[in-house]
């Protein structure tokens, strides 16, 4: 169906794809591998007329291509999906499969045969949860999705590149997404399928490509290889690699935080304790409570009942500003909204805490905001680069090294390495364990449960609200999976229910 040769492109004199080179049958899931800065986006740009080539060709079902523009490989019927959405929120699903070719009637558009075409697409991926006439800004962020997907086969796609599709969904959307991916592949078409999550790629592709440093590294059919060895083929070392060893009982310290019959709008009866040296996982589904647990201890959606102490004195943060000055920060699920000011330079990033609240003295001095963007091996070109600029793990670098600065006791991450490709999540991983070792309290918030696994010293487990069972490291997928989807009868106290903690 597709074929890329020897495909080259440079920016500003400095080569970011080098001869590059890949495939494309029928009705298949091509995996598109590698860490941030490999070339993967920049090669599917190319494919898609977003960028042209300096050398290379690409022939589409026999016929070579030379694209300029994305309207021309729009025509050819090649198709991609962004990481960010390009939909209008306030326009309707129609309105957005057709924007910019909409059909018209005696001069006007043609709403009647626009919803009902988009009624038909919709149908033809089983797709029911949607209708024609529903506001984008009405929808899931799984459905929105859905809808990007749709503009493409309104296009009579072939070709479907999905860029880091799964970054922005929770885990229950996931399946639905994988679920919508065979059936886009049962009619025929062909998917070039970027992620950074292993198993997304074992689950759905057939073929996976590795990229390393804008070069081809390898392209091996998914059945005859391993994680391990797609690791080692992206960034040189095994996956064991990635969870650094766990607290030893003798590095666990002092309590640092205690909550007692916590309690809000959204949760119930929290219990929960942070010891220095010590990480605390919180695993559940989605909506179970633990982004509103986070918001809680940070006083951003706060605790209305309940006892809660920070470093031995009595606090019940009512705002952030609170937190932020008792030693307690958060670093969100969503870092280019909430975390960063993304036209700002790395160091003004850097600075952003400690100039906004007075937290234990004067803000960092020029050398301490260097020491500390080294202390969380930033990679960047300068502290004057604009953090949007810079790849999505380090930026969540920059992110917590704002949050060193100000000192803290308690660290909280909700999903720390999302939408990071798998070298930094190595790097974060090991930073968080040697924040830990250095006296921290941290407790981390995922939805990848081995990631959860891997690095905790003991995971809570939440359903609807609450904290419904306590398990030790190591506890295996099975066991957590088990108290967090029938963690609702344990909190009623259903009969049998073993006790909270049981593993």
């Amino acid at each position: 169906m597709l074929t890329m040769q020897g495909v080259s492109k440079s920016f500003l004199g400095v080569r970011v794809l080098h001869d590059v080179g890949l495939d494309l049958q029928p009705g298949e899931v091509h995996a598109l591998v590698g860490e941030n800065g490999a070339g993967k986006s920049t090669l599917m740009k190319v494919l898609a007329g977003e960028h042209t080539p300096d050398t290379g060709s690409i022939t589409l079902d026999g016929t070579a291509h030379t694209f300029s523009h994305p309207g021309q490989a729009q025509a050819a019927g090649i198709g991609i999906i962004h990481q960010e959405f390009a939909l209008l929120a306030h326009r309707t699903v129609a309105e957005n499969v057709f924007l910019g070719r909409e059909p018209t009637r005696r001069g006007l558009v043609d709403r009647a045969a626009m919803e009902r075409r988009t009624a038909e697409l919709l149908a033809e991926i089983d797709e029911t949860g949607i209708t024609p006439r529903t506001l984008v800004r009405d929808l899931s962020v799984a459905r929105q999705q859905t809808v990007e997907i749709v503009k493409a086969l309104a296009s009579d796609v072939r070709v479907l590149v999905m860029d880091e599709p799964t970054a922005p969904l929770a885990e229950h959307e996931v399946a639905l997404l994988s679920a919508l991916v065979r059936r886009l592949t049962a009619r025929g078409l062909g998917i070039l399928y970027i992620s950074h999550r292993l198993k997304e790629v074992f689950d759905l592709s057939t073929r996976v490509t590795v990229l390393k440093d804008g070069r081809h590294v390898t392209t091996v059919r998914t059945a005859d290889t391993t994680p391990d060895d797609i690791v080692r083929a992206m960034v040189g070392r095994d996956l064991t690699a990635y969870y650094p060893p766990r607290a030893r009982h003798d590095e666990i310290g002092e309590v640092r935080l205690t909550v007692t019959g916590g309690g809000n709008a959204r949760l119930r009866d929290i219990d929960l304790t942070l010891r220095a040296g010590e990480v605390v996982g919180i695993a559940g589904l989605q909506g179970a409570g633990r982004t509103s647990l986070a918001r809680a201890l940070f006083g951003a959606a706060p605790f209305t009942t309940g006892a809660m102490t920070v470093g031995g004195k009595p606090l019940r943060p009512s705002r952030p500003r609170q937190a932020i000055r008792a030693g307690i920060a958060l670093v969100t699920e969503d870092r280019k909204s909430e975390g960063l000011a993304l036209r700002q330079s790395v160091r003004d990033n850097a600075l952003l805490v400690t100039r906004a609240v007075a937290v234990r003295g004067r803000p960092p001095a020029g050398r301490e905001v260097t020491a500390l963007l080294e202390r969380v091996r930033l990679q960047s070109r300068g502290e004057d680069q604009q953090a949007q600029f810079l790849s999505g793990g380090n930026q969540q670098k920059v992110v917590i090294a704002k949050w060193l600065a100000a000192g803290p006791q308690v660290l909280l991450f909700d999903e720390p390495t999302r939408g990071v490709d798998v070298g930094a999540k190595a790097a974060i991983h090991t930073l968080v364990r040697e924040l830990a070792r250095e006296g921290l309290a941290v407790l981390i918030i995922s939805s990848e449960l081995p990631e959860l696994i891997g690095m905790s010293d003991r995971i809570h487990v939440m359903s609807e609200g609450r904290l419904v069972g306590e398990l030790p490291a190591g506890a295996g997928e099975e066991s957590i999976m088990r108290l967090a989807t029938a963690g609702s009868d344990r909190a009623a106290g259903a009969p049998g229910a073993p006790r909270e903690g049981a593993a």
